[in-house]
């Protein structure tokens, strides 16, 4: 559907895109996500011809983005409807002229306007608004109607840039299911911009990091989400617990498979251990469970417990500095 080789792209001496490459499947939805000014809009952008790319290969359905005049750009949007942060409804015109436009643009037969809008705004569940204004209307209202115009020319590919950074929680929950909706009822390709993670956990199957222009992680969102690259952790900063003084303090992350698992209660029995539960954290993505826990344990048997993690398949990452630094000392001098 969307495969990109070597994009690069700058505004003067800037470098906003350095050396993209990524695929994006059919019927997928794919997120971008990365601090401001990372050029995931940017990306974004390029995707539809907004914005120009410098040097490299974007293609969509086989078409090089690049090599196309202006009435062809024209053309290939009509097939990739756009989502925006702030909604960009035409406040004069009513919901139902809103959605008609880029039908009208396109001089399709008013009662092809008229039974599609009516369709549009039965999916996205705001049928009762088809005569209101932008102005009376909530903000999940209002992208809503943003929705079903970009809906309007049935496209293949759905470009959201931060679709959902103006609502609020629970407005937000209820446009993804929207967003979940569409793309199992029309196989829409999804491609979201987005720094809230949120969106990324309850939306997504596969993510991009991206971090000064480069691609710094790529993958399924619950393999990123559980093996914690360095860009993720970035992105996220640190969790903030009181951990205890002495002991070890180890943490490990639980997958889908073994989320459900008794694993504290089984490791205790198995290493005939005493462990303490300190912190953690247990989150959805889409239908899947997963999570981090940090338990802390005697010193002397901070490497059964590790050991155990290891065979079982656990990631686990000690999270005291000093112990690691023992551990880097004491690996240094065998080295020797």
């Amino acid at each position: 559907m969307i495969e990109m080789t070597g994009i690069k792209k700058s505004f003067g001496d800037l470098k906003v895109l350095e050396d993209i490459n990524l695929t994006i499947g059919d019927g997928e939805i794919y997120g971008l996500v990365g601090r401001s000014g990372a050029g995931k809009s940017t990306l974004l952008r390029c995707i539809n011809g907004l914005e120009t790319y410098d040097s490299g290969s974007l293609k969509v359905n086989g078409i090089e983005i690049k090599d196309l005049g202006k009435k062809q750009v024209r053309a290939c949007r009509k097939h990739i409807g756009m989502i925006f942060q702030h909604f960009s409804l035409l406040e004069r015109r009513t919901v139902y002229e809103n959605i008609a436009l880029p039908m009208r643009c396109w001089k399709y037969r008013n009662a092809h306007i008229d039974r599609k809008v009516k369709d549009l705004l039965e999916l996205v569940g705001i049928s009762d608004k088809i005569n209101d204004k932008p102005r009376v209307l909530s903000g999940g209202q209002k992208q809503r109607v943003a929705i079903a115009r970009a809906l309007a020319m049935e496209p293949e590919i759905l470009l959201c840039d931060e679709a959902t950074s103006a609502l609020d929680p629970k407005t937000t929950k209820s446009i993804l299911s929207l967003l979940l909706e569409i793309n199992s009822q029309l196989n829409l390709t999804i491609v979201v911009v987005t720094h809230q993670m949120s969106v990324v956990k309850d939306l997504c199957d596969n993510i991009s990091i991206l971090e000064k222009g480069r691609l710094a992680a790529t993958g399924r969102v619950e393999d990123v989400f559980l093996h914690q690259p360095p860009a993720l952790k970035r992105l996220l900063g640190k969790d903030e617990f009181l951990l205890p003084a002495t002991g070890v303090n180890i943490k490990f992350l639980l997958s889908a498979a073994n989320s459900h698992a008794s694993t504290i209660s089984r490791l205790s029995r198995s290493l005939d251990i005493d462990i303490s539960l300190v912190g953690g954290k247990m989150e959805k993505y889409k239908d899947k469970l997963l999570g981090a826990l940090i338990i802390n344990v005697q010193e002397d048997r901070a490497a059964d417990v590790t050991g155990y993690f290891s065979e079982h398949k656990l990631p686990w990452e000690v999270i005291d500095e000093e112990y690691n630094s023992l551990q880097d000392s004491d690996q240094d001098s065998e080295n020797l």
